[in-house]
């Protein structure tokens, strides 16, 4: 089975930025995510997704 979610921890490495950047955009709502209890998670393709319209604004 592959896990279809990811960490901050994770989230940060897999778009480049620092873990304090990923919390900021969860606190300011900018990124997909859910919560399970006080975690923070992240599906592979809501970011996948959410890369992709990030994308069409800078074209746009």
């Amino acid at each position: 089975m592959v896990r279809q979610t990811m960490t901050v921890q994770e989230t940060a490495d897999y778009l480049g930025v620092h873990t304090d950047t990923i919390y900021t955009m969860v606190r300011e709502k900018q990124i997909p995510h859910f919560r399970v209890r006080r975690r923070i998670f992240f599906t592979v393709t809501a970011i996948d997704n959410w890369i992709q319209d990030q994308e069409q604004k800078i074209v746009s």
